[in-house]
């Protein structure tokens, strides 16, 4: 980077926050729609005649297509530029929404949510990577940053609520039908609305052999944690996959180690600030992933919740991330430095799961869910803001997009382990606990309440786990993160301590 671009950092866009707007609606409608479907999957596998065995590939579809192809789409909106990028996985992430509420079978459905994975994985990194070249400035980064992590915060439990709502007073196919107006109306207000940097684009070869190498280890490693939840981590395919992921992964590095322009260049990931991120970021998504899950399955199964109250039940997540993000985190960024944020954020929600260790049949939702969402969301809320700031900062221009892939493909990769290893350890203290107190219940309404309570008993240890996965991203953010305070920072945008990246024309 030129001397005189250190000096002379573009001028403000003076739609930035008009553009936030776009940009959040975008992101909103992708983390919706991880949750969303979740809730109407019932009512459109009976509908459409799909098996019990089939079934899992509404979820799975769409999980591959995105997390296969997130560093590909990441490297696309560095070549197009992000504005195009962005306004093109939108339009694509509409036809395929509109796609999967039409639909009048199972293969037309599988391959909506295959679509929705592949403009998904183009859009958000676009997104993320247009929020972080359009805001420079510290404090307005913080407020920008803020946002952005609330929506991604608690998105998803907003799209348990909205999918409860549309699949009880409409229909599921509203589920899919919901993100057309948000892509029109993100799509055209960033068609109009949003700009770019000048120069900012990576114009160079398109790795071939990066791309098939991460699609198809991220594509392994996916399906392999996918098939652990249902087959078993014993099972041989379930294996095969995770070493096919790591050879070809292993692969990967080795090739852009060594190639000129490298689908993701080595330097977004091995500098210590944004590596502590991007770790702690998605074990963190490890353990909220698998909260949304356990708490489904308590609240309707054990509590008899129906899918709009289980959805509304979630509100103090939301809550609780919106109060962390934009209070907390956005107060407090311009101030202390990242870790000091992050690693008390990650503490304050590994205290909110530490109450689910406590859960039992009977626990009230006032007395235990209530404050145990609150809280998470709080700590969440406060760490998030701060981790996904770190993870874009320092970056060049021209890899904006590279370090905004790795966001969301620890966000993937989070919610795919925590599926399958928090349920898999939920499974097993369940069986154990309803081996040694099955002889004891003689009637079928006591063996009815065993099985309710090894499920309780398999949620809460569980929930031990994803404390101590939290408390280590805690422990991560302390020990890695060492960037300082953005607005002492930021007045050279030089050396390791600089939050706010310099943007070079």
């Amino acid at each position: 980077m030129s001397e005189t671009a250190r000096k002379a950092p573009s001028v403000p866009d003076p739609n930035r926050w008009r553009a936030l707007a776009f940009i959040s609606i975008a992101q909103l409608m992708v983390i919706l729609d991880a949750t969303i479907v979740n809730i109407a999957l019932p009512s459109a596998q009976q509908d459409l005649g799909i098996s019990d065995g089939n079934r899992q590939w509404v979820i799975t579809a769409y999980a591959l297509a995105f997390g296969g192809l997130l560093l590909f789409g990441g490297r696309i909106a560095d070549l197009w530029g992000r504005k195009r990028a962005f306004v093109i996985g939108l339009v694509g992430f509409g036809a395929a929404s509109a796609l999967g509420g039409a639909a009048t079978n199972e293969a037309m459905m599988y391959s909506s949510r295959a679509l929705q994975g592949v403009f998904g994985a183009l859009l958000a990194p676009a997104a993320l990577s247009l929020l972080s070249v359009t805001f420079t400035d510290a404090k307005e980064r913080a407020r920008a940053f803020g946002v952005y992590s609330a929506i991604s915060g608690a998105g998803g439990a907003v799209g348990l609520i909205l999918g409860g709502v549309l699949t009880e007073y409409l229909d599921w196919r509203w589920t899919f039908f919901v993100n057309i107006p948000f892509a029109a109306i993100a799509a055209a207000g960033a068609y109009f609305v949003i700009s770019e940097p000048e120069g900012g684009r990576n114009r160079s070869p398109l790795d071939i052999p990066g791309v098939i190498l991460s699609a198809l280890g991220l594509v392994a490693l996916v399906y392999g944690f996918t098939r652990a939840e249902s087959d078993g981590w014993r099972d041989s395919t379930t294996l095969g996959l995770f070493v096919a992921s790591a050879v070809l992964l292993l692969a990967f590095v080795i090739t852009e180690a060594k190639v000129k322009a490298p689908l993701l260049p080595l330097r977004v990931v091995t500098e210590r600030n944004r590596g502590g991120a991007f770790l702690s970021f998605g074990l963190a998504n490890i353990a909220i992933y698998g909260l949304f899950l356990f708490l489904t399955y308590y609240l309707q199964i054990v509590k008899g919740y129906s899918p709009i109250k289980t959805g509304f039940a979630f509100l103090p997540l939301v809550v609780g991330t919106m109060i962390g993000a934009t209070q907390i985190g956005t107060r407090l960024t311009p101030r202390v430095p990242a870790r000091l944020l992050m690693g008390p954020g990650f503490l304050v929600a590994a205290a909110g799961m530490f109450l689910l260790t406590q859960l039992e049949v009977g626990s009230s939702y006032a007395g235990l869910l209530l404050p145990t969402l609150l809280i998470v969301g709080i700590g969440l809320g406060t760490a998030f803001m701060p981790a996904m700031s770190v993870a874009t900062h320092g970056v060049e221009s021209r890899d904006a997009g590279a370090a905004s892939a790795m966001v969301n493909t620890s966000q993937q990769l989070g919610g795919a382990i925590g599926t399958a290893l928090l349920n898999t350890i939920a499974a097993s203290a369940m069986a154990s606990y309803i081996t040694d107190h099955i002889a004891t219940a003689a009637t079928k309404p006591q063996q009815q309440l065993v099985q309710l309570q090894g499920m309780v008993h398999g949620y809460a240890n569980a929930a031990w786990v994803a404390v101590g996965i939290v408390a280590g991203a805690a422990v991560i953010a302390l020990a890695l993160i060492n960037i300082g305070r953005p607005k002492a920072d930021s007045s050279t945008g030089e050396g390791p301590e600089a939050q706010v990246p310099v943007i070079a024309h």
